[in-house]
């Protein structure tokens, strides 16, 4: 099960906004019309709780309602364009929208002025809630499902606490790192700039969790292992979660594979203590794929999962598990998503809500040799919709790939990423977008490409992207 959707609610006032300097113009004319004195950077030393706390500190109780009221008139002209964000609030509001989650303002200062100040300095915020304070924002909080509260304030610790939400606390307003501990503060960060690193590792931990529920909660797994970083991850994970006495791998053998990626399979699979099936697919045998129209990837997946199905059921595995991540679940043009769906296989991965760069996080973390393995999609991929798949198609692609990365290496040219593209009696190089002027020059590289039996070679002035060939189909919708 995915853990539930990131919200996040930030405290304003000395959180995401430093203030201070238009408040104390507000309290200085409130002071100047009604006669009472107020000190001003008294007042703002003291920021989090309600206006009408402040002012009952210099106003008698019978005018506190009026002082409220001349300070609120004066507010909208006085103190928004004084105020400025605090250091790293925009990089902390983008870190929540980066993991898919939604951002709350939740502050004492009444809804109309808080929204004053979203608004005047571009916050992106999804929701702002005014005048609530400490526990009262608890209220808040778990009316929206927020799990994680950023604030300054003993009040914003406490409101975190009533939420049962993780408080985070930043000593950007008048407390300390330990008095903000001292109150219950599950986190104190420097600052917010230190915001966005804490989510990563959050995130990365939560869904870890999630991860190895899933897992455990599937009893055995069979992972179609094509040796890619995401079944390399997911294969370690399920390990972690059930044991190699209840997981097997999988990598399917046919010519779309290339030869150079099964014994690396072989050895992670025995490196995990897990026993490696190579059954063989044939997927040239469907007609849907070697047409090769935009929804050629169904046809692949289905023949895979179909031929693995029987392999579980022999080895007594109750479940078959994809590499799908979140990123690919999101990505809408994968009709091999769909086709393993339909024949029942699991996505643990994707139903654990984990990114590609998670993938390679955690996998960095355990030590994994496939965490910087760059994409490797199959043969199939390389050419271009319309054209029939044969295996000479497959050979001559993989021919030409092999020997273009063995002339770049021997001109010490780093490439990580790299396809040959076949386009009919062309072919399309694409490798990093930073190499493309250094291999178009590089005549060695275009003799090599075109040994493999193409007419002609060009080098994509686009560089490398996953899924270029989609580019060319008239309607990718109608294959989703």
């Amino acid at each position: 099960m995915a853990p539930d959707r990131l919200v996040v609610g930030f405290d304003l006032d000395m959180t995401l906004i430093d203030s201070r300097p238009g408040i104390a113009a507000v309290w200085d004319a409130v002071s100047s019309r009604s006669g009472v004195f107020v000190d001003s950077a008294l007042a703002v030393s003291r920021l989090g709780p309600p206006l009408a706390h402040e002012a009952a500190e210099w106003f008698p109780p019978e005018r506190v309602a009026e002082a409220v009221e001349l300070y609120r008139g004066l507010y909208p002209d006085t103190a928004i364009t004084a105020s400025a964000l605090m250091g790293g609030a925009a990089e902390a509001i983008a870190a929540v929208r980066k993991h898919g989650g939604r951002v709350l303002v939740v502050t004492a200062k009444n809804t109309a002025h808080a929204k004053l100040h979203v608004d005047h300095l571009g916050l992106d915020v999804d929701e702002v809630i005014g005048g609530v304070w400490a526990e009262q924002k608890g209220e808040v909080l778990r009316e929206h499902g927020a799990t994680i509260f950023v604030g300054d304030h003993l009040g914003d610790i406490r409101g975190a606490r009533a939420a049962g939400a993780l408080a985070l606390g930043v000593p950007t307003g008048g407390l300390s790192t330990q008095e903000l501990r001292e109150a219950g503060a599950d986190v104190v960060l420097a600052d917010l700039a230190d915001f966005s690193f804490w989510l990563d590792d959050h995130m990365l931990e939560r869904r870890l969790a999630a991860l190895e529920s899933e897992l455990a909660g599937l009893g055995s797994v069979l992972v179609a292992f094509s040796g890619g970083a995401d079944s390399a991850f997911l294969l370690a994970a399920a390990v972690r979660a059930l044991g190699p006495d209840k997981v097997a791998a999988a990598t399917a053998v046919s010519a779309s594979l290339p030869d150079a990626e099964l014994e690396p399979a072989r050895e992670f699979a025995a490196s995990l203590g897990v026993v490696h099936h190579t059954p063989r697919t044939d997927e040239m045998s469907r007609e849907g794929y070697r047409a090769n129209a935009g929804d050629r990837c169904y046809f692949c997946k289905a023949e895979l999962v179909e031929v693995l199905a029987p392999l579980a059921e022999e080895l007594g595995i109750t479940h078959i598990a994809t590499g799908t991540n979140a990123d690919d679940g999101r990505a809408g043009f994968r009709p091999g998503i769909r086709a393993a769906a339909e024949r029942g296989a699991v996505t643990p991965l994707k139903d654990a809500g984990f990114t590609k760069e998670q993938v390679r996080e955690a996998s960095l973390r355990w030590g994994l040799p496939t965490w910087d393995k760059p994409a490797a999609a199959c043969l199939s991929s390389r050419i271009a919709y319309g054209l029939t798949i044969t295996p000479a198609r497959l050979a001559r692609v993989e021919q030409a790939e092999v020997a273009l990365r063995a002339v770049l290496a021997e001109a010490s040219v780093p490439v990580r990423n790299l396809r040959v593209r076949d386009v009919g009696d062309a072919a399309r190089v694409e490798v990093d977008a930073e190499l493309v002027e250094l291999v178009t020059a590089l005549e060695d590289a275009h003799e090599a490409v075109l040994a493999a039996g193409f007419d002609v070679v060009e080098v994509d002035p686009k560089g490398f992207r996953s899924g270029s060939m989609n580019e060319l189909l008239p309607n990718p919708q109608r294959y989703r």
